[in-house]
């Protein structure tokens, strides 16, 4: 791993973490792209970027957890079905779907999705004024509907931003859960994959691991005050063409390019 790694993938992070495109699933393809190899410093490294989105988040809506606990049990509900599935299938589903195929397929199909939730979103009323308002039963909804993003590709923010409008959440408040929910659900995963490899990390992976989360804070912040501005007035079907262009680009130089998407 060079320092060319840690700049393209910290900013590649911080842009595409918290919004509908799918970071993990541009973090293959630019691995692809780029010819690197996953090793365990790189593994170890995409823990830590994830880590600075995170803090970055905590940064822009700490205030809303200091209103009191209800925000806390509506989280841990929304988060339950995503954590369950996730402890009993993510490493399946690491082994047999993290890679550029399957990330590309995702894109496209998540692109029609989002263009027609754009659509959609356009002739719903929002029955929620807040995120503590919205019954326990709605946010279980969210919560499974998450489970998809398990799949490389699709995207959590995605996934809980069209699970959000399903339940009746306006765009923003949508966009805004999603944020939310990343805590519990990101800080859980990057946790458990911090406590495996905490004992690999060398002095000298130090300032490339502190770098690259640094950056992806950075980047991280401004990516999600863009997309609070602009997602009530631009909605998702930008990102929706965005995807699909990225997608087929991928799988075009795989079928017809010779290039192995591995």
């Amino acid at each position: 791993m060079d320092w060319l790694a840690v700049w393209v993938l910290a900013i590649v992070e911080g842009l595409t973490e918290f919004l509908p495109v799918s970071s993990t699933g541009h973090m293959i393809l630019v691995s692809s792209l780029m010819g690197w190899k996953q090793t365990p410093l790189l593994e170890l490294f995409e823990v830590f970027i994830q880590l600075g989105a995170i803090l970055a988040v905590l940064t822009l809506y700490y205030p809303r957890f200091l209103r009191g606990p209800v925000i806390y049990f509506k989280l841990f509900i929304a988060f339950l079905p995503t954590g369950l599935v996730g402890f009993l299938a993510y490493q399946t589903i690491k082994e047999y779907l993290f890679n550029a195929v399957t990330v590309s397929i995702s894109l496209v199909v998540g692109g029609v999705v989002l263009i027609l939730l754009d659509r959609w979103s356009d002739r719903r009323e929002s029955r929620h004024a807040s995120i503590e308002s919205m019954p326990y039963t709605a946010l279980i909804k969210v919560g499974l509907v998450q489970c998809i993003s398990m799949i490389p590709g699709v995207s959590r923010a995605a996934a809980t931003i069209f699970g959000g409008v399903s339940v009746g959440l306006s765009r923003s408040l949508a966009a805004e859960l999603s944020f939310l929910l990343a805590l519990p659900t990101m800080a859980a995963a990057t946790g458990y994959d911090l406590l495996k490899q905490y004992d690999q990390i060398s002095s000298n992976a130090w300032p490339m691991l502190l770098t690259g989360g640094l950056v992806a804070f950075g980047v991280a912040l401004l990516a999600v005050k863009a997309f609070i501005v602009g997602i009530d007035r631009f909605g998702f079907k930008a990102f929706g063409y965005y995807r699909i262009l990225v997608g087929l680009l991928f799988l075009v130089a795989y079928v017809w390019g010779g290039w192995t998407l591995d």
